[in-house]
């Protein structure tokens, strides 16, 4: 059964310049993967007429639910609203991704970069100092571009996902570059039976679709000249998802490998690279070809492509369900990366999914009220933690792991 929420475990506070404000009339706080910035809304009855002369547009604050900061970011838009049913106090914003997504990027050019230094050259002008890589592997940019207008935001989602990877910001307002760590438990069980028992469920929605999703991607890249030779990589069994019953298939080919091309000597580069990825639960042909431009190597373009194929198979399924309070019968609050057990004798469903967002909502007299958006578990970023991968491959081998593709024909 859920825990009872206690009152002061759901209280929002805002925290903005150096004051603390809490009895708010409405909010909602959202936080959600797919989204370059969690945004929030909160609105304030005023009683004595006068408009605090802190909420400025661009004031820094933090949002905290109890005593945990459940966002960092800044103030977007202030509303005063003033009518016959009372003055009220309108405040929006963002989380720390705001200023990624609406300035430009420093523009420079560099070699030889690894993800942590690409990343810093671009947001540390920006504001944000803290920066936290979550993934195993780092491989270097042999080449980063970055051309004058390009958004700071679309310039970190290109370095991140050269690896295959993905940025987010944690509450506390560090850049995270990464991706969910799939061997973490369940953090609840959420369960809707027909006769009532157990149930801590207010709704649960599941929609499956075909849009968006292929049983087979081709991806298309060249490399550009490099100073440094662009070894060919062997690739290695790779776990693209632990938890799907079927894999993803997949082949690699260049210009070398038909034997059409120059060999690619590191100063002439290599054109027509392409790799192809099939999913098997897509139960007819669907093709997509896709374009990459210019990648370093053949490990960044597997990346790349397992990704996209990740992206496409996850657009397939979406659940949402909505649940009482902000906090999990063990009195976490829910936030995307968590992994939760679903149990819905009526839509038949009884597995593991992945929470990829949330919102917070409330206020008198509704309640606090959570909805969580829930993706296929196991399927979207593969490629963070493969040492970690490997060492469950020597315990278990199945379908789920990608087959060895040999370079060298």
């Amino acid at each position: 059964m859920p825990m009872q929420n206690d009152d002061r475990l759901e209280k929002i506070t805002l925290l903005v310049g150096g004051h603390a404000y809490s009895d708010w009339k409405t909010y909602r706080i959202d936080s959600d993967f797919l989204k370059a910035a969690d945004a929030w809304q909160l609105s304030l009855g005023i009683r004595d007429g006068a408009f605090n002369v802190d909420a400025v547009r661009g004031a820094p604050v933090k949002v905290k639910m109890g005593d945990d900061v459940v966002l960092s970011g800044r103030i977007d838009t202030i509303t005063r609203d003033i009518s016959r049913r009372g003055i009220t106090l309108s405040l929006s914003g963002r989380d720390d991704g705001g200023i990624l997504i609406d300035c430009a990027a420093p523009v420079f050019s560099a070699r030889q970069l690894n993800l942590s230094e690409v990343i810093s050259s671009v947001v540390r002008p920006l504001g944000i100092t803290r920066i936290k890589i979550q993934a195993d592997n780092m491989i270097r940019s042999d080449r980063i571009q970055i051309e004058p207008g390009e958004r700071a935001w679309d310039a970190v989602m290109k370095a991140a996902g050269s690896r295959g990877l993905w940025p987010w910001f944690a509450p506390d307002g560090t850049l995270i570059i990464g991706g969910p760590d799939y061997d973490k438990p369940p953090v609840a069980d959420l369960i809707l039976n027909r006769n009532g028992d157990g149930n801590n469920l207010i709704s649960l929605s599941e929609t499956r679709s075909i849009q968006g999703c292929f049983s087979e991607l081709t991806l298309l890249a060249q490399s550009h000249a490099s100073g440094t030779k662009n070894q060919k990589l062997k690739t290695k069994p790779v776990d693209v998802s632990r938890s799907i019953p079927q894999a993803f298939t997949v082949s690699i080919e260049s210009d070398d490998d038909t034997g059409t091309g120059d060999a690619d000597d590191g100063q002439s580069g290599t054109n027509n690279m392409r790799i192809k990825i099939g999913d098997p639960s897509v139960p007819y042909y669907r093709p997509q070809i896709i374009t990459a431009g210019d990648v370093d190597n053949q490990a960044q373009l597997q990346y790349r492509a397992k990704k996209a194929m990740a992206d496409a198979r996850l657009s397939g399924l979406d659940i949402t369900a909505e649940v009482f309070g902000h906090r999990t019968d063990k009195g976490e609050l829910w936030e995307p990366g968590q992994r939760v057990r679903i149990k819905s004798e009526l839509h038949g469903i009884d597995g593991i999914f992945f929470l990829m967002g949330r919102s917070f909502n409330g206020g008198r007299p509704g309640g606090p009220v959570t909805q969580l958006r829930f993706k296929e578990d196991g399927v979207w970023i593969p490629d963070v933690y493969t040492q970690k991968a490997k060492k469950g491959k020597k315990k278990k081998k199945g379908k789920d792991q990608l087959r060895a593709v040999n370079l060298e024909k």
